[in-house]
């Protein structure tokens, strides 16, 4: 049976393992000990089951962070799975133009699509926003001076640098204004003869209040063109919509940073917009051309299922009156507080009775953010469960068992500590019965992680 399902050469590759280890236990204490057939084949099964499974699986979102960096930010509708498995069954025309039987280009299939949506001339698509951002300096900014305020020299996750990327691509960085004040006049007195491009970049992931200012995108916008120097916008996290009508903050959208006179946007795929992994160059499609044109784009680019999700995302925003259903993160984030509370109220027995031996669970308040350096001081009204150990004198230790029993579930849980109790917050939660059907493992899992 173990060779039916996972080949023989793993099989008997796992059976000397397990018997090297056996016969080293019988040197090491002198006898064989509880040491049998089927204890052997039932240590080779577990063995083979434990490395066939997939590192990269499937969690539950309980942190309260909707779009988290570390757990793959923005899940895809159904639309986007499907469309993404279809093109990835077989043969597609990724790149061959069916009409005139030639080779075609792999933009050709959402371009049109992200035009519509932002108003942009032109566009294209690499594999992250963090990609796009330095295509477009390579292109336009090589061995020249790109201009941006001091006050927006971000910082991204995994310590990856505004300043860092720009260097990578080959630009040097003109620092303007200073971290809480920039204004107009300094980008004027920036430009000149060696400026490839002025950027601005949307700080996203912070803000700076009190005593600021900022040179406006349309002020900007027209000194650039009275210059002759493109002038380029970093969204970041890039909503397609007014958040505003679902009881959100704004965020700029790239219909308005185009409006607002910017050359080109940049923007992700993967947050706010709800899409797969992607960066999204729109803007003129004179300078749209001239990216392509760079040897860089092609080491950049997305693959055909990307680009079928993308696409199938894409398509949903044509009906924007049923958007905040449709795609999963904007779904979560606009879940009304009242569902939330219920379905806690209908969880929380059943963790209380798989921890009743060890700690209590109870509903409580809590707050939801949007995540992956969106509105980041914007916080939600949320519910969830708060689990907190018996043992008051060894709490932190005990916050920790608890923490990694529930990580290692069938289908990992991951919560937060906060304030001494470890808290699921459920307002990613939508597999209901998925998520109570395996909570009677975690005595297991408990034991196995102590």
């Amino acid at each position: 049976m173990l060779i039916a399902r996972y080949g023989r050469p793993v099989v008997i590759e796992a059976m000397r393992s397990a018997l090297d280890e056996v016969r080293s236990a019988i040197v090491a204490n002198g006898s064989s000990g509880n040491f049998t057939e089927a204890s052997v084949f039932d240590r080779v099964a577990s063995k083979l089951e434990q490395e066939s499974t997939p590192s990269l699986r499937r969690v539950f979102n309980l942190t309260g962070t909707v779009l988290h960096t570390n757990l793959g930010r923005a899940p895809l509708p159904q639309e986007a799975v499907d469309a993404a498995a279809v093109v990835a069954l077989g043969a597609s025309n990724l790149e061959y133009d069916l009409a005139d039987g030639k080779r075609g280009d792999r933009d050709d299939h959402i371009e049109q699509q992200i035009c519509r949506l932002t108003g942009a001339e032109a566009a294209t698509v690499v594999n992250n926003n963090a990609a796009a951002v330095m295509l477009v300096l390579n292109s336009l900014g090589a061995d020249r001076e790109v201009p941006t305020s001091r006050g927006e020299l971000v910082e991204i996750g995994g310590s990856f640098r505004l300043p860092d990327i720009m260097a990578c691509a080959g630009c040097r960085l003109r620092e303007v204004g200073t971290t809480n004040r920039t204004h107009l006049r300094d980008f004027v007195e920036a430009i000149g003869p060696q400026t490839g491009l002025v950027m601005k970049v949307h700080t996203s992931n912070y803000e700076i209040v009190g005593f600021t200012a900022t040179a406006s995108e349309n002020e900007l916008a027209q000194v650039c063109k009275e210059r002759g120097v493109p002038f380029v916008i970093d969204l970041g996290s890039g909503s397609l919509i007014d958040l505003r009508r679902y009881g959100l903050p704004h965020e700029p959208t790239p219909a308005e940073a185009l409006a607002h006179g910017a050359d080109l946007v940049t923007f992700s795929g993967d947050k706010l917009l709800g899409g797969p992994q992607a960066g999204i160059i729109a803007g003129r499609a004179d300078l749209i051309a001239r990216i392509k044109r760079n040897p860089m784009k092609r080491a950049l680019r997305v693959d055909k299922m990307t680009i079928a999700a993308l696409s199938a995302v894409l398509q949903l925003y044509a009906d924007p009156d049923r958007i905040a259903e449709r795609l999963p993160g904007l779904r979560a984030l606009t879940r009304p507080i009242e569902d939330i509370r219920a379905l806690a109220l209908r969880v929380c027995p059943a963790i209380a009775a798989a921890l009743s031996d060890v700690a209590s669970a109870e509903p409580v308040a809590c707050e939801s953010q949007i995540g992956s350096g969106a509105l980041p001081t914007f916080r939600i009204q949320s519910a969830g469960i708060a689990i907190i150990p018996l043992d008051a004198k060894a709490r932190g230790a005990a916050l920790l068992r608890t923490e990694a029993a529930f990580r290692a579930l069938p289908a990992p849980v991951v919560g937060r500590v906060h304030d001494g109790a470890y808290v699921l917050d459920l307002r990613c939660l939508e597999d209901e019965a998925g998520f109570v059907a395996q909570l009677d493992q975690l005595r297991h899992t408990r034991e196995t992680a102590a």
